[in-house]
């Protein structure tokens, strides 16, 4: 006689087992999920992805990390906004609750336009101390390859941040 075997009537992320498992051994991993990400930026804007994180959803709780706890105090007052965005572009069930906490937020997301800025290759023009220093920087590299890698590095950067601010001043669109 054959066994049957254990089928789960639902698939189960393998994020949800790796992550807890790791933990319990001291092995912090992040999951990163892109569509979380893209559907946070479309809520929230630009302005405040840049500053904070949708990390996980947990059932009908949003776990978000936020850079400093002036954002998480601006967060928390706006929590009730957020979630109804979020309930407007997220497929599956409601959200009725949002967990922030402090960490520490790698480098701000760039939104589609400053994406679609870097695939152009047509950078903002800079300005001549933004030249300078990057011809400072570079000076002492002797190997052409790497001294190119690093000042388009440099420009990359110098874009995306003055993009950053031009936002910051205008606002999240909506």
């Amino acid at each position: 006689m054959r066994r049957r075997r254990y089928r789960p009537s639902k698939l189960t992320n393998i994020g949800d087992i790796l992550q807890p498992a790791l933990k319990k051994r001291g092995i912090p991993v992040q999951f990163e999920d892109k569509d979380l990400r893209d559907l946070w930026l479309k809520a929230v804007g630009p302005t405040i992805a840049a500053q904070s994180r949708l990390e996980n959803r947990k059932k009908d709780t949003l776990v978000v990390k936020v850079s400093s706890s002036v954002w998480m105090q601006q967060l928390s007052f706006l929590k009730e906004e957020i979630i109804e965005k979020m309930n407007n572009v997220l497929p599956a069930g409601p959200i009725k609750k949002i967990r922030f906490h402090i960490g520490e937020i790698s480098s701000p997301m760039p939104t589609q336009a400053a994406s679609e800025l870097f695939k152009t290759g047509r950078p903002s023009p800079l300005k001549e101390r933004d030249k300078k220093m990057i011809e400072e920087t570079t000076a002492s590299l002797r190997d052409p390859e790497l001294k190119d890698m690093l000042k388009k590095l440099m420009l990359k950067e110098i874009t995306r941040r003055r993009f950053m601010e031009k936002q910051s001043v205008k606002g999240p669109r909506k």
